[in-house]
């Protein structure tokens, strides 16, 4: 990581609810859950969670590094229909090396919809990628 990221540092990020990151599109073939209800996925609301902190993060990156989320400690506490936009406010609370963890807060405009911890570890692409690729090798034998 590039110097410079610190301790309180905040940030924020928007997006609109697209119609497809609703609960009971979130896996086609889970044919249970195509009664319920046109609203925001948990799993959605963390993905946006975590595209806001490498957002804020990204710009700290040296070449041929990136970071993963490894870490979730959030609530989901009201829903959010399609069309309205999120609103994510980050803010990092501490840094341990590589280690990241951000406060997160998102609002869709009426409401706080969820909040919590999110941390994340800085990773080179190169080393993590050989990782993964020996991982399927040895799954493939």
């Amino acid at each position: 990581m590039k110097p410079g990221l610190a301790v309180g540092d905040r940030a924020s990020f928007a997006r609109k609810v697209r119609p497809e990151e609703v609960v009971c599109r979130l896996f086609p073939d889970a044919r249970i859950m195509d009664d319920m209800p046109e609203v925001l996925a948990s799993a959605y609301m963390i993905g946006l969670f975590e595209w806001a902190c490498v957002e804020q993060i990204a710009p700290y990156y040296e070449a041929g590094e990136g970071s993963l989320g490894i870490g979730f400690d959030l609530t989901h506490v009201a829903p959010t229909p399609p069309g309205l936009t999120v609103t994510v406010e980050t803010e990092i609370d501490e840094i341990d090396g590589r280690f990241i963890r951000f406060r997160v807060r998102g609002h869709d405009g009426q409401d706080m919809i969820g909040e919590g911890h999110h941390r994340r570890a800085v990773v080179a692409w190169d080393k993590f990628n050989a990782k993964v690729a020996a991982k399927a090798a040895a799954a493939e034998q």
